[in-house]
């Protein structure tokens, strides 16, 4: 049988990489974010530059000046930019991991589908031509101030939430009064004391003034003014002798005469249930005609006040972090060669996709069998290498791993200088 005279409509592949690129090429509608290529402020001419260079080193690398390749160079400068874009996002997950304690509850962004900071927002306007992944946090206590916040109110020591304060009048001969409905009467004339509804309040503190000419007297013989120690005779009242105390034994005997007046005197005590207070003993005409109480309304977690803001509209987690795309410019030589490599390795992976639709091409006489398993396999591999060798770079550097390599160091500098003889001076 002869063997059939073929006229195939190309004598070569459709696509073929071609040895060099070009500047013209590297646009918006060859990219498929255009991030670093057209329009916004990421936009660099060196970008361009490496796009271009990267076809070359892509048609090196993969023998294009052996065998075709079964690119375009548009498919080189995707794998660019998505090179950029994966260190870009590997860089701000590290710096997130450094920061997050200390901008929780900070300023957040809003960002646009590529990334990047809004313009006209405050944040965006504040940072001018800058990125926050491009700043020096500073290290604050954030979270454990949070915290600390917290153990604060719960002990009446101050707190993010407001501490409110109403007054009770006693009625002759009634015990039981309802907080709850005080603060709502109150509010209602009130300003400053917002209206509880349905929320919880917390009472925080009850007590009542006494006469105020009784926290003149001090010491045993009540003189005004006279200024006791709490042992020998009582107090230094006599004209012929005279004592220098130090201040914390003024301050102590204070604190314990307020104690006294709290227990030894007052003649009244409460009980507190469910926002309801009960008084004993049963009031009456000859006691004092008002009670003060102080009292928190709680709050959902997330509600901010309207008198102070404590960010809980802020950062919240990594999610809300204002960090946008690093600027291409921003790439040292480290950064720019391992872009390089991953940018192959994705080159790679394309062309194994490619070459994988046709696992054998068949030609007169025999067949061709395509290499796209082994490309995917390198593809894949290096790619989680180049992934993992730049994430355990960025472990050893996290600012916690820094300072305890210089905890080491300061260490060991000191015990070599144990060694060092001392000099004697001889003069």
């Amino acid at each position: 049988m002869a063997i059939p005279s073929l006229s195939p409509k190309s004598n070569s592949s459709k696509s073929i990489l071609s040895s060099t690129g070009s500047t013209t090429e590297v646009t918006s509608t060859n990219l498929p974010f255009g991030i670093y290529a057209s329009g916004g402020s990421l936009v660099s001419s060196n970008f361009i530059s490496g796009a271009v260079d990267q076809v070359s080193y892509t048609y090196r690398k993969l023998g294009g000046d052996v065998l075709d390749i079964e690119l375009n160079t548009q498919q080189v400068y995707a794998a660019y930019e998505e090179a950029v874009l994966e260190y870009s996002y590997i860089l701000n997950l590290h710096q997130a991991k450094n920061s997050i304690s200390s901008v929780l509850g900070n300023t957040t962004g809003t960002f646009d589908h590529h990334g990047q900071l809004v313009s006209g927002i405050p944040l965006s306007s504040s940072l001018g031509d800058t990125s926050v992944a491009l700043k020096y946090t500073r290290f604050e206590y954030g979270y454990s101030r949070r915290i600390g916040h917290g153990h604060a109110g719960e002990l009446g020591m101050g707190d993010v939430k407001t501490i409110h304060s109403a007054s009770l009048t006693v009625v002759d001969g009634k015990q039981d009064y309802d907080l709850q409905g005080i603060i709502a009467t109150e509010a209602a004339t009130r300003s400053d004391l917002p209206s509880p509804g349905g929320k919880k309040v917390t009472i925080r503190r009850i007590y009542y003034i006494s006469p105020r000419a009784i926290w003149r007297f001090y010491g045993y013989y009540g003189g005004l003014g006279v200024v006791g120690n709490l042992m020998n005779y009582g107090q230094y009242s006599d004209d012929s002798t005279f004592q220098v105390i130090p201040v914390w034994q003024n301050k102590a005997q204070a604190a314990g005469f307020e104690d006294a007046m709290r227990t030894r005197t007052s003649h009244f005590s409460y009980e507190l249930r469910n926002g309801k207070v009960r008084i004993f003993p049963v009031p009456d005409s000859n006691g004092p005609a008002k009670f003060w109480f102080e009292f928190q309304m709680s709050s959902d977690a997330w509600e901010e006040t309207n008198d102070r803001k404590y960010g809980a509209d802020g950062v919240n987690n990594m999610n809300s972090l204002p960090y946008s795309n690093i600027p291409f410019k921003n790439i040292n030589s480290m950064g720019k060669q391992w872009i390089r490599r991953f940018a192959l390795a994705l080159t790679k992976e394309m062309l194994g996709q490619i070459r994988g639709k046709f696992s054998t091409v068949p030609i007169p006489g025999d067949t061709v069998t395509l290499n796209h398993a082994e490309l995917l396999s390198q593809s894949k591999e290096e790619k989680e290498k180049l992934r993992e060798e730049l994430k355990v770079i960025l472990d050893e550097i996290t600012y916690d791993k820094l300072v305890e390599k210089e905890a080491a160091m300061s260490e060991n500098t000191t015990k070599l200088f144990d060694d060092v003889p001392m000099g004697i001076f001889i003069g």
